[in-house]
């Protein structure tokens, strides 16, 4: 059965056709007086159903049909609030106290009930008049199929003046040498893709490179694809373009791909294909241009870099377009503005900085914006440009918003809630990925599919949103979830003024900023930032309201409003208010609905949210990230529903036993556990077998470098509980006892093997020393990210992690290699390396062949010699980023110069061996002599920056 999932076109409709089917089917008694009413409702929302989804993919409507659509999609909201709340009412009735209590109590909600009722009615009444208008004015809109085609917004690109380009000769010579030099010997078809967001100039590079180096080659083409190919039009194009004379004009796809293919046998090619939206079109036009060994080329563009890793697989090459910088920036927007840079007014210089800090490197947005203050000298006017540069951007700028809107179409329907969501947060936001997915989930956006959870469907929505150049990536290695890349996100600007746009047209998300407060609609999800300390209190109907996010002082600047303003609330996150107080969490327990909680450590007192969080029987998401719990209230251990559960619980949360009674936990993290408590703990942790996260600080109470507990514990964990995530800790109970010391009770992995090696995905126990690296771990087929300390490391030690078959992320703590040496070899699939060598006297050696997919690479040295920071790289072939944290000895000078010639050996071997042509600049060197450092040798002083491409940095450990 289809997943019934929130979309922005059409609204909550199929999840509430869902509900209502369930509740006709299931629950006859809850619906006892209003049965009648909704079975009506139900059949007229059924037939406006379909309508409502073929206008999802409407990129215009008429002004009456989208009135039409709104209309539905606002009742369809209406209707499941009501559904909702009359049965969460029906259930907290069933579940009360029972006897003369309970009579009593029923009797105090009939009154509820009948209001429920009445407004059942009155939606069952607007539904059919709502079908009725649909029906009068269907045959018009029918007959109203508009006939015109859009410009196609890459056509400026095609015949751009070369010489007015900006930042172009860079890249431009870039993709020609590679082109030249990619495997020069060899008369094999080589495939280059440029992939990056729209509006990056893609379309231009690519012509330019293609007018350039086109007279060498027998036949060149070239064509674009666009987002929803007439794959047979294409075909005929590069037909066209590659002058073949035969007539095409009646010819099906596979007849135009055997006369292209019968053309080209004998040919030296080059074919332009820009813009490519799929893989499917891709595998069309890669059938029909052979590879014939005659040095062939072809160059292709896409925003999805799934689609580009597949244009150029192993041995091919893909380009990332970047951003303009800033030099380049400036240039092209004065000369499209003034026409010289010796024309522009001194008084706009800081104002143009502002300007341009909206649009960073984006040559359509630079040139969209220069183009709005061509000749234009006032200042007022580019203030108000400034000011009102989202909507400037987004609806001002067509071209502009047709390249995101064809971005925007082309997602499947549920992706489209996900990127609209992101309108939520402040502009330059740093969005915690984990938080992010949790509240898609929330919403309805996604759902558990095909055997995977809901989290990993939203993983890879967002990983899509990425690869498809609409959201920005944020690695972060020291998250909870070790082998992810991408820990957080950001919205480039551009993108965000667009999305938010698009959220208001659909009343998707109300985003209201300091000192505004505007809504026509009624307000669905409501975001609220305020970056002063003075906002005015939002004004309206908030009872609509089910998603509510607020960031900055924003929660003090709603003294007269509280959660009794919220009724039908899902989703409530203030982690990121500077300052909540405790009583504005009073009445907590009256927000029925609510599946997602998110407070921060701006919460002063949480006696008022723990004492009514137990009656939130729907809650499925308790983040409290930055507060500390002292003690769980009992009544907590009626969230039956409940997944994930984090906040930085003292020791004495687990006096009661509450967690152990959270039959449906799959999350749990910051918790800390005395020692002495541990075998108590594992008794609770039996009790939840849906456990699949867990995060532990152990308490070390022991006087002795041996604490049986806690190896016992690990032991136990590992050995015997199906924990996808495990994390633990260790800290010392007092001041008097050495944090270090606890690491130095070797835990003896080697006697524990897991009972199911298959669910591990992510171990993190580097606080605390390991003895060995265990035979067992080449078993953990599923492992993606392991964090490791240990004393010595040997041969066999790295051997056996180099086995790990699917490890794509490793941190490694030690002192030294055995033998002065640390040999490295497997790691087929690793992306992501960080070793730290505490002692000198190591030197590293990566084989040739290991580690084929490594991006990036750091690397923690205490060295007072030349031959302390000895390693080789020459074999890395996929490097993008290097990071060398060193600690040196006196002689600075002398030290700088040693290393800088190690760096620049090893680069220029990996250059020559790097099969896709990286290229190595040195930008600038830099020394800087910072405090002193002194651990293991004594008067260190550390290096500091050199910067080459790709980016290197040598910075104090």
């Amino acid at each position: 059965m289809e997943a019934a999932l929130v979309g922005v076109g059409t609204g909550v409709m199929k999840p509430l056709l869902s509900k209502l089917f369930k509740a006709l089917k299931e629950e006859h008694s809850k619906l006892k007086g209003v049965r009648r009413e909704v079975e009506g409702t139900r059949e007229e929302m059924s037939n406006m159903q379909a309508a409502l989804e073929a206008l999802a993919d409407a990129e215009q409507l008429d002004h009456e049909t989208r009135a039409w659509r709104d209309d539905v999609r606002e009742l369809s909201f209406d209707m499941e609030d009501c559904l909702d709340d009359f049965m969460a009412r029906a259930d907290t009735d069933k579940d009360g106290p029972k006897g003369l209590k309970g009579f009593f109590g029923k009797l105090t909600k009939l009154k509820p009930r009948h209001v429920i009722a009445g407004e059942i009615k009155k939606l069952k009444a607007r539904a059919i008049e709502t079908s009725k208008r649909h029906q009068r004015y269907k045959s018009d809109r029918q007959s109203s199929n508009s006939t015109t085609c859009d410009i196609d917004p890459r056509l400026n690109a095609l015949y751009v003046d070369v010489g007015k380009l900006v930042g172009i000769d860079g890249p431009k010579n870039h993709i020609i040498e590679v082109l030249k030099n990619e495997d020069s010997s060899s008369t094999q078809l080589h495939v280059l893709s440029i992939v990056g967001a729209g509006g990056l100039g893609k379309t231009t590079l690519s012509n330019v490179v293609y007018q350039t180096i086109k007279k060498p080659f027998d036949s060149s083409a070239f064509v674009s694809v666009s987002r929803k190919p007439n794959m047979r039009n294409v075909l005929r194009e590069i037909a066209k373009g590659l002058k073949i004379t035969h007539n095409t004009s009646d010819d099906g796809v596979h007849p135009l791909i055997d006369t292209l293919r019968e053309h080209l046998k004998n040919k030296k090619y080059l074919v332009v294909v820009d813009d490519i939206w799929s893989t499917e079109a891709w595998k069309t036009i890669r059938d029909a241009l052979p590879n014939n060994d005659c040095g062939s080329r072809i160059i292709t563009t896409t925003r999805n870099s799934t689609v580009a890793s597949l244009c150029s697989p192993q041995g091919d090459y893909v380009y990332r377009m970047e951003p303009l910088s800033s030099a380049d920036s400036r240039r092209l927007f004065l000369e499209r503005a003034f026409h010289s840079e010796d024309l522009f007014p001194p008084t706009l210089e800081e104002i143009s900085k502002k300007i341009l800090e909206k649009c960073p490197g984006l040559p359509l947005a630079i040139i969209t914006l220069s183009s709005m203050l061509a000749d234009e000298p006032a200042e007022e006017v580019w203030k108000r440009v400034l000011d009102a540069i989202g909507s400037s951007l987004a609806k001002e700028a067509v071209v502009m918003t047709k390249i995101l809107s064809l971005s925007y179409f082309d997602l499947p329907h549920p992706l489209r809630s996900c990127l609209l969501y992101l309108s939520a947060f402040p502009e330059d936001h740093i969005i915690d990925k984990r938080s992010l997915i949790h509240k898609w989930i929330a919403e309805g956006f996604i759902h558990e599919a095909q055997g995977r959870s809901a989290y990993e469907v939203g993983r890879d929505c967002l990983n899509e949103l990425i690869n498809k150049s609409l959201i920005q990536p944020i690695a972060n290695h020291q998250s909870d979830e070790l082998s992810d890349e991408v820990a957080a996100c950001r919205v480039h600007d551009i993108v965000l003024d667009f999305i938010i746009c698009k959220a208001e047209e659909e009343n998707f998300m109300t985003s209201l900023d300091d000192g505004k407060k505007e809504k026509r609609h009624k307000v669905r999800r409501l975001s609220v930032v305020s970056r002063a300390n003075e906002m005015d209190s939002v004004s309206g109907d908030l009872s609509h309201v089910r998603s509510l996010a607020m960031f900055g002082y924003s929660a003090l600047q709603f003294p007269a409003i509280g959660v009794l303003d919220f009724p039908v609330l899902r989703v409530l996150d203030i982690g990121e208010c500077e300052i909540v107080k405790g009583e504005q969490m009073a009445n907590i327990e009256k927000l029925l609905l609510l599946k997602y909680l998110r407070v921060g450590a701006g919460l002063i007192s949480t006696t008022e949210l723990l004492g009514g969080i137990g009656k939130l029987k729907y809650l499925e998401t308790l983040d409290m990230r930055g507060v500390e719990i002292a003690k769980l209230p009992s009544s907590m251990t009626r969230l039956q529903r409940l997944v994930r559960l984090y906040a930085y619980f003292k020791t004495s949360c687990l006096s009661d036993g509450i967690i152990g009674q959270l039959k449906n936990l799959e999350e749990l993290e910051h918790i800390m556990v005395l020692d002495s408590e541990l075998d108590k703990f594992l008794q609770e942790l039996c009790q939840l077998t849906k456990l699949r996260m867990l995060s532990v600080t152990v308490i070390d109470q022991s006087d002795s470098v041996e604490n049986k507990a806690v190896v016992r514990f690990i032991g136990t964990l590992i050995s015997s509980y199906n924990i996808h995530h495990l994390r633990i800790s260790q800290e010392p109970c007092s001041k008097n006892q050495s944090e270090g010391s606890l690491k130095y009770n070797l835990l003896p992995m080697e006697s524990w093997c897991p009972a199911n090696p298959s669910v591990f995905r992510n171990i993190d126990l580097h606080a605390r020393y390991i003895e060995k690296i265990p035979s067992w771990m080449i078993s953990l087929g599923n492992l993606r990210g392991l964090d490791l300390s240990m004393c010595r490391m040997g041969l066999e030690d790295m051997a056996n992690l180099g086995r790990i078959p699917a490890l794509t992320s490793l941190k490694l703590g030690t002192f030294y290699g055995r033998n002065g040496r640390i040999f490295i070899r497997g790691f087929r699939y690793l992306k992501y390396f960080n070793l730290k060598l505490w002692s000198c006297g190591t030197s590293m050696e990566f084989e040739e062949g290991s580690m084929p997919k490594l991006e990036v690479l750091e690397l923690h040295f205490a060295a007072h010699t030349m031959e302390c920071v000895s390693f080789g790289i020459q074999h890395l072939s996929a490097l993008t980023k290097v990071d060398l944290f060193i600690d040196g000895t006196d002689d600075i000078k002398m030290r700088f110069m040693d290393l800088w010639k190690l760096l620049s050996g090893s680069f220029a071997a990996v250059l020559l061996s790097h099969q896709t042509g990286m290229v190595v600049k040195v930008l600038n060197q830099t020394v800087s002599i910072l405090k002193n450092c002194s651990k293991d040798c004594t008067n260190r002083k550390p290096l500091i920056l050199i910067n080459t491409y790709p980016e290197v940095t040598i910075s104090p450990s």
